[in-house]
């Protein structure tokens, strides 16, 4: 009977154990996945061509110099040949574009918002991508830019592609170390792209 009982018990057990497990693997897929956590709480990455109809890309410009006023430092235009030769974006990418960098070659403070074609957003994206490598790769060449590089930031809102380098000046972030100077051009480009991507969608 002792026997029996301990069977019982035993089998018990097992099955209450397997049951568990099978619970476990039906859980699988339902948490994402490691280092995708954030939620995209926005709609213009997945929007259509038409997001940012009947803006002038040049209200971008206006909208940008009334926020940062002096700290805006671009202050030379970016021209085709430009953009073709220094930042790999040809004009069979794009329908049209607004680009600024400083007059002075030793800053590096720069926007630019490029409308892509409709079938050439991502070409453009990686051939921003491939010119702010290179920045990071030859940052000894602006060693008081390092920051600045860094925090640089390329977003895509519709099929406007944005590359944002901006800080201004960092003088006195630089007092507190590298990192403070990151944290400084970081909350300038994110500010940046806040007043583009609502400039992009105020008639939507």
């Amino acid at each position: 009977m002792k026997k029996k009982a301990i069977i019982f018990l035993t089998a018990a057990l097992l099955f209450s154990m397997t049951a568990c497990g099978n619970k476990k693997d039906d859980n699988k897929g339902e948490t994402l996945p490691s280092g995708d956590t954030t939620e995209n709480d926005s709609t213009y990455e997945e929007s259509s061509t038409d997001y940012g109809a009947g803006v002038d890309i040049q209200d971008i410009k206006k909208a940008l110099t009334d926020e940062f006023g002096d700290n805006y430092w671009p202050d030379t235009e970016i021209s085709k040949e430009m953009l073709k030769d220094i930042y790999g974006v040809s004009e069979d990418l794009y329908e049209e574009y607004y680009g600024e960098s400083p007059m002075i070659s030793t800053n590096v403070d720069t926007v630019l918002v490029i409308k892509a074609k409709e079938d050439q957003v991502a070409a453009v994206e990686e051939a921003l991508n491939e010119y702010r490598s290179r920045l990071v790769n030859d940052t000894m060449q602006y060693p008081m830019n390092i920051g600045k590089i860094q925090a640089s930031r390329i977003e895509t809102f519709g099929s406007y592609v944005c590359f944002v380098q901006l800080g201004a000046d960092t003088m006195e972030a630089s007092e507190n170390g590298d990192e403070a100077v990151i944290e400084k051009c970081q909350q300038d480009n994110e500010l940046a792209l806040e007043i583009i991507q609502n400039t992009l969608a105020k008639n939507q």
